[in-house]
């Protein structure tokens, strides 16, 4: 196991322009998240007219599942000063993805925005590139193993966590977004398409377990949002045991994928992620 080398590399003035972005962005974050918690704004579940709310959708996840943005955010304000400290300022890691990260943390920030002001075709095309932007960050922290523990973490378990959810969290709003568009199906069909874009979603959580290792973050993040999706269709409007089931088998599906993937790359003598 590698460990953090006794001498830091001297930042360079691009170290420097990358650490103040990424602390802009996470202020930037921070005002959205304010605006989306209803501190300066609607709540999210409250704008665009309703429809994110947890029962407007057969895949909206029940309301609990949000909770998992408080820990999410946790780990970005920790990111925020891990990548102050100089030993982490230069690695091959903080530079290939540092950028990225701001980059996502103003997405994040501008879905909550959009949100407010009632487009949600344009909350799923931020929430669509928030999400391939949080795909290259897996794949950059892929390419470079993390030094400490703490790196696995603070950044790893954060950028894991936040994928796997907005992963989820997509199908949820593209949904939202045809429905609130006055797309209206019968409750076969429209149940019929629930399963399906749960299956999509598990092929989603299975083609990051393939690009980038078999993360239990992502893995875990998703699970939790399939888990309240069924809890949501199970014990609450709309009501459907055909998706609450299926958003169960989502849930055993991928992590099964997961640790399948994470079992070949150890046969394999290959370092395993976080």
């Amino acid at each position: 196991m590698t460990t953090a080398p006794t001498t830091a590399e001297t930042p360079t003035g691009r170290d420097r322009a990358r650490q103040i972005g990424v602390t802009v962005s996470e202020v930037l974050c921070l005002f959205g998240t304010l605006v989306g918690v209803g501190v300066l704004g609607s709540r999210v579940e409250e704008s665009s007219g309703g429809a994110l709310a947890a029962d407007a959708t057969l895949l909206a996840p029940a309301g609990p599942a949000f909770s998992i943005w408080s820990v999410i955010y946790v780990g970005l304000a920790l990111y925020v000063i891990w990548q102050w400290l100089p030993a982490n300022a230069t690695t091959p890691r903080t530079r290939s993805t540092g950028w990225w990260i701001a980059a996502s943390m103003l997405l994040n920030a501008a879905w909550l925005l959009v949100t407010q002001q009632g487009w949600i075709w344009a909350s799923v095309v931020v929430i669509v590139a928030l999400m391939l932007v949080l795909g290259r960050i897996l794949v950059g922290l892929t390419a470079h193993r993390p030094r400490t523990t703490a790196e696995r973490i603070v950044v790893d378990g954060t950028l894991g966590l936040y994928t796997g959810w907005v992963a989820v969290a997509t199908c949820a709003n593209v949904t939202a977004a045809l429905v609130d568009s006055g797309v209206r199906v019968d409750e076969q069909l429209g149940e019929s398409i629930g399963v399906v874009v749960l299956a999509v979603a598990v092929g989603v959580g299975a083609l990051l377990a393939s690009r980038v290792g078999g993360r239990v973050a992502v893995s875990a993040a998703m699970a939790w949002g399939f888990a309240w999706i069924a809890v949501g269709r199970l014990t609450d409007e709309p009501a459907s045991t055909i998706v609450g089931v299926a958003a169960i088998v989502a849930v055993v599906a991928v992590l099964a994928v997961t640790l399948v993937r994470r079992a070949r790359r150890e046969a394999g003598g290959r370092p395993v992620p976080a």
